[in-house]
């Protein structure tokens, strides 16, 4: 909770906040034709997807194997807007770990309208190169390759050499300084058709779902199972997300946007490299949807990363649902264990709903629909002035603030001044300490409901008049 400062002279200055604007209704974007971008490790994709839109979103750093799950990206070039999906290093003998991200590559062209292959001009085309071309002739949508890494003119003449893939004229580009970019954005445009293959048609826009947490969790396994694919790269091995993944999920016959995010291991100020970008992305990520699912492990003591994650939801103002993943490993010990831990260290979301599920069995996920549905109703909800005041009159009658510096401050008036987050604006004579602030929230909780949703209490002080 959040103290305002400001002073309130005329009655007809609370007025304003009792005027709240109609809901938008949100209409769904119309669809766009999907580029995939693929290519071996350490080719400079993601750096090129950069390019292509314009702006830094796909994380960079010099490492192989950066990225690993297929991330979409809405561009826009002459006009024209499409969807750009970066996918990780493709290699056709991967194992493990990188099987799976060659797996979701695999899938980013077997889905998209448009291939676009990037190779490496200073290596040259590659036995991998070569192994990803015979696939990409296969397929019936249109290729582009780009020969990526032309740095300087002097190697452009290298770009000739690239013809013996089997795709047709290659594309020079420099991902890194720009060079050529507006001639392949223009070859894309002319491959990519008016409008997509497959087109996903709701009624409204979908409602927008963080899934956060520490590493390991369980986040992309989650998003699996809801999805019913193997849409995000999912390993023992901690932090194998590293840029949020969208997904459209039909949950309980409705559509929901899923963002799958990394897990966040240190605060944003002290991580460095591909955490620090990742720690960004996820942030942003709870900053753009509506409500987030915290996914805690049920089977493990709730930790200081956890509730590191639920304090930003909490500050971003979003609605707010907390399920304990991995119900299966939990016995009865523990959970006699994790019942005190839930009364000592989640005191301050004892609103919020809670659901035991577990993404490897697929133990309650249906049940996150319903806690969703709760959390967004209290999110958007509004008690209307009279109501409001009629019950804090009641309250402060019974109740009224402590006296501070000898003198009693009154409460005036109040108004839920907005919705997302629900924001009370309490009207007084003097300053109303912390612990009072709290206890009309929680009182205004009681009475009202708001399940799944922060409440903010702001205070505007009364100046005197002079006469």
């Amino acid at each position: 909770m959040t103290e305002l400062d400001g002073t309130w002279t005329d009655e007809s200055e609370f007025a304003a906040f009792d005027e709240v604007a109609a809901q938008e209704s949100g209409e769904s974007a119309p669809p766009q034709p999907v580029l995939a971008v693929v290519g071996r490790p350490n080719v400079g994709k993601s750096t090129l997807v950069n390019r292509l839109l314009g702006r830094r979103e796909a994380v960079v750093q010099d490492t192989p194997g950066v990225t690993r799950d297929r991330i979409a990206y809405d561009a826009l070039w002459n006009g024209r807007r499409f969807t750009v999906v970066d996918t990780g290093g493709w290699e056709p003998d991967a194992r493990g770990l990188q099987a799976a991200v060659a797996a979701q590559a695999e899938l980013a062209m077997s889905t998209a309208d448009a291939v676009l292959l990037v190779v490496d001009t200073t290596v040259g085309a590659t036995s991998t190169d070569e192994a990803v071309a015979r696939v990409l002739r296969r397929s019936d949508r249109p290729v582009l390759l780009a020969a990526n890494k032309v740095d300087d003119e002097r190697l452009v003449p290298e770009v000739a050499a690239l013809w013996s893939l089997g795709l047709g004229e290659p594309h020079p580009v420099s991902a890194l300084h720009g060079r050529y970019a507006g001639d392949l954005l223009d070859a894309i445009l002319a491959a990519l058709p008016e409008t997509p293959r497959e087109t996903v048609r709701t009624e409204g826009g979908p409602r927008r779902v963080a899934l956060v947490g520490k590493p390991n969790v369980g986040k992309s396994s989650l998003l699996n199972r809801l999805t019913g694919e193997e849409r995000a790269v999912v390993d023992p091995v901690a932090g194998t997300t590293v840029d949020p993944v969208d997904s459209l999920v039909e949950l309980d016959g409705e559509l929901w946007r899923f963002v799958d995010t990394a897990g966040l291991r240190k605060r944003v100020r002290t991580a460095s490299g591909t955490e620090y970008y990742a720690s960004l992305r996820t942030k942003a990520a709870i900053e753009s949807a509506e409500v987030a699912i915290v996914l805690l492990d049920a089977s493990e003591p709730i930790s200081e990363q956890d509730l590191r994650v639920i304090s930003m939801v909490v500050d971003a103002g979003r609605a707010l649902v907390l399920a304990f993943n991995k119900w299966d490993l939990v016995d009865e010990d523990r959970r006699v264990r994790l019942a005190r831990e839930l009364d000592r260290e989640l005191v301050r979301v004892r609103w919020a709903e809670r659901v035991n599920i577990s993404a490897l069995t697929g133990r309650a996920v249906r049940k996150l629909a319903p806690a969703l549905r709760t959390a967004l109703d209290s999110w958007d909800r509004r008690v209307p002035t009279g109501q409001l005041n009629s019950w804090l009159s009641d309250l402060v009658a019974a109740t009224p603030p402590p006296v501070r510096g000898g003198r009693q401050t009154k409460v005036l008036f109040a108004t839920q001044a907005q919705t997302r987050p629900p924001t009370l604006v309490l009207f007084t004579t003097g300053f109303l300490e912390s612990g009072y602030r709290r206890f009309v929230e929680r009182r205004f909780r009681e009475e009202f409901g708001f399940t799944g949703s922060p409440i903010r209490v702001s205070v505007r002080i009364r100046e005197k008049r002079k006469r």
